[in-house]
């Protein structure tokens, strides 16, 4: 990844500074920086949490398992359950075994990972003992391990970088009120958007909440969902 990273830059002649940074680049090399990231061998996972439907929501089990950052918390699991299948189904395919896999999170201030670890430790205890809550999907404990979960500085890890490019190409899709909305860079990405059955839509990219009737997406809002297969919006 250090590699891919480093030929990127120069590719879009982005070598100031100590790491890339999406949001600071031109239309044009992001078109070449999501170009690039969709020839490389990796998978992609989006989650896109629409907010405005938790103003004011409480939900009293949560915060007791996910402490004070409960939603991020939640956010995290219905991410790392769509990534940890993907991950235990490619580790059975390659080597007839369930493999562990790293976490590495971008640092954020005032955030307890350790809290997050903890939470995710027991959402594993709940799946391999069947007693999981909001069962549609569950993290796959097989390949989750504690102490492969780390968070390390944005421009300390190449892969951080990477994902960065992922997040920011989603999050102008879907940020219509900024001058910086565009839509053709997060579709650029497809080639590696993770895909269950084939279709990108609730797996690679997921949506939150689920249900459309609790959603209130403009137009422009639905474009990029609808693209990666959302036909209920």
């Amino acid at each position: 990844m250090v590699d891919w990273v480093r030929e990127l830059r120069q590719n879009i002649d982005a070598t100031q500074g100590p790491a890339l940074h999406y949001r600071k680049l031109s239309p044009s090399k992001k078109d070449v920086a999501c170009a690039y990231l969709a020839g490389l061998p990796v998978k992609a996972f989006v989650l896109c949490s629409h907010k405005a439907n938790m103003k004011g929501h409480q939900n009293s089990r949560a915060a007791i398992r996910g402490g004070k950052q409960w939603f991020y918390n939640y956010c995290t699991r219905l991410l790392m359950e769509r990534a940890t299948e993907l991950c235990l189904k490619d580790s059975l395919k390659h080597f007839d075994e369930a493999r562990p896999l790293r976490v590495v999170f971008s640092q954020r201030g005032r955030h307890s990972y350790g809290q997050t670890k903890a939470y995710w430790e027991l959402l594993k205890r709940q799946a391999a003992g069947g007693t999981t809550l909001l069962n549609k999907r569950e993290i796959r404990h097989q390949v989750l391990r504690y102490d492969l979960v780390s968070d390390v500085p944005h421009e300390q890890n190449a892969g951080l970088q990477l994902a960065d490019i992922v997040a920011s190409a989603f999050y102008q899709s879907v940020e219509t009120s900024g001058r910086r909305w565009e839509t053709r860079h997060a579709k650029a990405l497809a080639p590696i958007m993770a895909k269950e059955r084939n279709v990108v839509a609730d797996f690679g990219l997921a949506l939150q909440p689920t249900n459309p009737n609790e959603l209130s997406l403009s137009a422009d809002q639905k474009i990029i969902f609808k693209h990666f297969g959302y036909t209920h919006l």
